[in-house]
């Protein structure tokens, strides 16, 4: 097979996801150096993939009333690519990939549409056997690339914009952010993409470390405002839910010095940019760590310590497993990460 020189990596769907699509890229550049890499994205997540000094190009999903429009996209896709790489396959985006000419197309061979993907591979991710970060990575063996990933030499090459950046601490600044203080992020909700730590289990978490000399940011989409104002404790929290867009949110945990949140897309962005983390995941294989959690070496995890068998979400839910994680220890596990 001929060095590839147009590629493009397909990765449609969250946050989370894009971001743990992103060292696909560094991967693509360190074997085939002169190649054009290109992600294609959904519109919300394209600032993720922006100032990427491994990618060239990023391109948003044409969509209409929510759907991909078939049509729109094989004429932005057609005879520009010579790979495109799927990391989020369906249905739709195997078909428009397959009438844009695209010479070899990579993705599963385990869905009854992997016809339109003439380079398969063939690994059951439901099984949660590796870290999601690893199968993307995975993806790259058609074209002769079999890097061994790990926590300390994975390159996410995330980068928020200078101006994201300036409008960000400007807008601290006027809040009376003290910028010599250390600064937490919490970030709440999840979305439903997993099982949360209660509520009120992160509300003693806040109150807990508002008694030290931090500055604590709490962020949410603009649905989560009323869930994000109940953990304002006192003076030292500030609730930002809806203030930013996702390019401002990068800024803003680019600022701080850590991040407690759940399973949740902005947790892999304080990890991309080497912030210490500290989350919360349930242990069923669908959501667990070993293939949701932040992909670092700066994180603490944790997880029930309800010792159960054959974990399902509806037993999680069930049982409140969550309940079982001592805010206490996560209090002080976030005070040994700053307060050294």
């Amino acid at each position: 097979m001929n060095p590839p020189k147009n590629i493009l990596i397909v990765r449609t769907d969250r946050i989370g996801d894009v971001v743990l699509s992103l060292p696909m890229a560094a991967i693509i550049k360190k074997h085939f150096p002169k190649c054009k890499v290109t992600f294609l994205l959904r519109q919300y997540t394209k600032p993720l993939a922006e100032n990427n000094p491994f990618i060239d190009e990023v391109i948003t999903l044409i969509e209409e009333n929510g759907k991909p429009s078939i049509g729109k996209n094989v004429a932005l896709l057609k005879n520009k690519y010579d790979v495109c790489v799927v990391a989020y396959p369906t249905y739709t985006i195997g078909l428009i990939l397959f009438l844009s000419s695209i010479k070899t197309r990579i993705g599963t061979g385990y869905r009854w549409y992997s016809f339109f993907f003439n380079k398969k591979v063939y690994e059951h991710r439901k099984y949660g056997e590796r870290h999601e970060l690893e199968y993307n990575v995975r993806l790259l063996q058609p074209l002769g690339i079999n890097e061994e990933v790990n926590e300390e030499n994975v390159s996410f090459g995330i980068s928020p914009s200078q101006e994201n950046k300036e409008k960000v601490k400007n807008d601290l600044t006027s809040l009376g952010i003290d910028f010599s203080k250390q600064i937490i992020t919490v970030h709440p909700g999840s979305g439903g993409s997993a099982v949360d730590l209660p509520i009120d289990k992160m509300k003693t978490i806040i109150s807990s470390l508002s008694l030290e000399p931090l500055e604590i940011l709490i962020t949410g989409s603009s649905s989560e405002k009323e869930l994000c104002q109940s953990l304002v404790v006192n003076n030292s929290t500030i609730n930002l839910a809806g203030k930013y867009n996702l390019g401002e949110l990068m800024a803003l945990i680019d600022l701080s010095d850590l991040m407690i949140a759940n399973s949740t897309g902005p947790i892999h962005i304080a990890a991309a940019l080497g912030k210490h983390v500290i989350g919360f995941y349930p242990k069923f294989a669908a959501a667990a760590p070993k293939r949701w959690g932040p992909y670092t070496t700066r994180k603490k995890i944790f997880s029930p310590t309800i010792d159960c068998n054959n974990c399902t979400r509806k037993q999680c839910e069930k049982l409140n497993c969550m309940d079982s994680i001592s805010a206490q220890e996560v209090a002080e596990m976030a005070k040994t990460f700053l307060l050294k």
